[in-house]
């Protein structure tokens, strides 16, 4: 038995960290449907920046619509969610299959909206009834500003994937915005069946203590956090608030594990898929990431429901000088500004891509 294949029979989602328009073209997704058991997939402007960059599969979808008068924010729009339907329909017999568990796509509101709650709303109920798909996540980033957007979106309906969360502060922060939205919903007269995830960047934590703490403790700083937040998600989906949520007709919003990738060139390349192996959990990972988790047979045992000795571990953390809660704000906040930054590229791109061609088009 393939080690994918292990995961999947453990109860936890393989989803692709990746979309491009020679990903569909090709059949590459549908072979990784197919062999590598991946059952949905995310998507964030750093890879459409890259896949609109890279690859001329998007000319003439930029040339058509430039001539059509379509820029900026809505011609990236409407090249994404050209993708991610596409995406969709291929796992939609996930979806359906799993009666909505599984299945899904992501599409991520403009980071820009990051500190603009009533933006974000009207871009998420915008956005999910453009695609007009039913397994199409809404990203919206679990900040501050987000969270009041994220309950918003939920009582309208809409399905959200809550990026940018860094602890289990900001997990249990997102899953109080969800709850909200859901209990509203019910007390309305209104189906509670409306999906989430919560995404937990992992990754991330250890680069940025990378250089700042012993070599024993490399690389063991984000196993630790997502152990810690595994534990409280466990309680949260146990507890008797959502019991009485089940028994109306509600779901529980999933943990998703992001940032799976390794970042140090010197970690084993599955260090974080091994180490969160967890049941009823999702792990989105970049395409290295499931072409490495391609060729392994076994993977381990799966992450305990509490925690582990992520405690234990913490506290050299702190011995060490590190202040995760401090830190944890950080990283948000310097999320929020990668995904912005990552943002003004991608319109860079579409801009200089979108003129050159539309040149191209006048000399001939």
């Amino acid at each position: 038995m393939t080690a994918a294949r292990t995961l999947y029979d453990l109860g936890q989602s393989l989803w692709l960290d990746n979309i491009t328009r020679d990903l569909l073209d090709r059949g590459t997704l549908e072979g990784y449907i197919e062999g590598l058991c991946v059952t949905g997939l995310t998507s964030n402007p750093t890879i459409f920046e890259h896949a609109i960059r890279s690859s001329a599969a998007y000319d003439a979808a930029i040339r058509s619509r430039r001539s059509g008068g379509r820029w900026g924010e809505e011609l990236f729009f409407d090249l994404a969610l050209e993708d991610l339907t596409r995406a969709a329909d291929l796992f939609r017999p996930v979806h359906e299959r799993t009666g909505g568990v599984d299945g899904w796509v992501s599409l991520e509101v403009s980071p820009l909206l990051a500190h603009d709650t009533a933006a974000t709303i009207e871009a998420a109920r915008r956005l999910h009834a453009r695609a007009e798909r039913p397994n199409l996540f809404i990203k919206i980033p679990g900040t501050p500003e987000g969270l009041p957007a994220i309950e918003e979106a939920i009582f309208a309906g809409v399905p959200v994937n809550v990026t940018l969360i860094f602890s289990r502060e900001h997990y249990l922060a997102a899953a109080e915005a969800f709850l909200r939205g859901i209990e509203r919903r019910i007390d309305a007269g209104l189906r509670p069946d409306v999906a989430s995830v919560a995404s937990l960047f992992v990754s991330r934590w250890d680069a940025a203590v990378a250089d700042r703490v012993p070599e024993p403790l490399r690389n063991r700083l984000g196993i630790a956090i997502a152990q810690r937040t595994y534990r409280a998600y466990r309680e949260v989906v146990s507890s008797p608030r959502w019991q009485r949520i089940y028994n109306r007709g509600g779901r529980p919003q999933r943990l998703l594990w992001a940032s799976t990738g390794t970042k140090d060139p010197a970690a084993p390349p599955l260090l974080y898929v091994r180490s969160l192996a967890a049941p009823f959990t999702v792990n989105t990972m970049p395409e290295g990431t499931l072409r490495a988790l391609a060729g392994e047979g076994e993977i381990g045992p799966p992450l305990g429901a509490d925690g582990g000795d992520c405690e234990a571990t913490l506290a050299r953390f702190a011995e060490a000088g590190i202040d995760v809660d401090a830190l944890a704000a950080q990283l948000q906040e310097a999320g929020a500004r990668s995904f912005a930054n990552s943002w003004n590229a991608l319109m860079d791109v579409m801009e200089t891509k979108g003129a050159a061609l539309q040149g191209e088009r006048t000399s001939a």
